[in-house]
């Protein structure tokens, strides 16, 4: 009896044993499944992002950011408050001093440097003039979904039509500039009334640059030398 007794302890023993491994080795299975769908999914997330453009992120951090501003806003008017000095409030003294300090390096016009510059500054001022409408980006945020950011493998045809606005204001902004172009007039680069002492055109830029920085102090030698009564 106490042999058939601890022959059957043993079979028990080793029962549970089992059991235990067995349970072990489905937690390690389900422990891989899960693993491997989190690398998939990561996988697929980054293979997303590498096809997204490069400034993808800035451009959706700053449409977030209107959202919420425009929200803050909205909030601000319906309790009778102006949230442009609510906002105010909230910015520090270094932080206003270094504001001011940017707007008085800004220079509203650098002139003409090159045709790729001036291209970029008429987009900018084309882009400032330009006022979103939130309700409407929600609206087409909603239908579109995850073609509202386009990237690489998005096809986009027949889902953007100009509004009536749009095509307006650019009619207005190129008849400003046909408007402004008609007033231009470009500077002579010669003028035949003046006198030629210069042999060549580095000779002409040099006496310009000569005459602008000391053309006050020998006007007077000048003058002599002109009508020979000079010593």
């Amino acid at each position: 009896m106490e042999a058939a007794s601890s022959s059957s302890s043993t079979d028990a023993s080793a029962k549970d044993k089992k059991a235990e491994r067995m349970k072990k080795l489905r937690e390690l299975h389900l422990k891989r499944n899960e693993a491997r769908k989190l690398n998939h999914a990561e996988v697929v997330e980054e293979d997303r992002k590498a096809k997204l453009p490069s400034n993808w992120e800035a451009r959706k951090r700053q449409a977030d950011w209107i959202l919420q501003d425009d929200e803050k806003r909205k909030a601000a008017e319906a309790k009778g408050l102006d949230y442009d000095r609510l906002k105010l409030m909230d910015v520090t003294a270094e932080e206003a001093e270094r504001i001011e300090k940017k707007k008085k390096k800004k220079n509203a016009d650098p002139g003409f440097s090159d045709y790729e510059q001036a291209t970029f500054r008429q987009y900018q001022r084309l882009t400032k003039q330009m006022k979103p409408d939130m309700e409407e980006y929600e609206r087409k945020k909603d239908k579109m979904g995850e073609d509202m950011y386009p990237t690489v493998n998005s096809l986009m045809q027949g889902e953007h039509k100009d509004t009536e606005d749009a095509i307006d204001r650019m009619v207005t902004d190129l008849e400003k500039q046909i408007d402004r172009r008609g007033k231009f007039s470009r500077r002579r680069m010669h003028n035949e009334d003046n006198d030629i002492d210069y042999i060549n055109e580095r000779n002409k830029k040099f006496n310009e640059k000569a005459e602008r920085f000391y053309g006050k102090y020998t006007a007077e030698i000048k003058q002599n030398l002109e009508r020979g009564t000079a010593v």
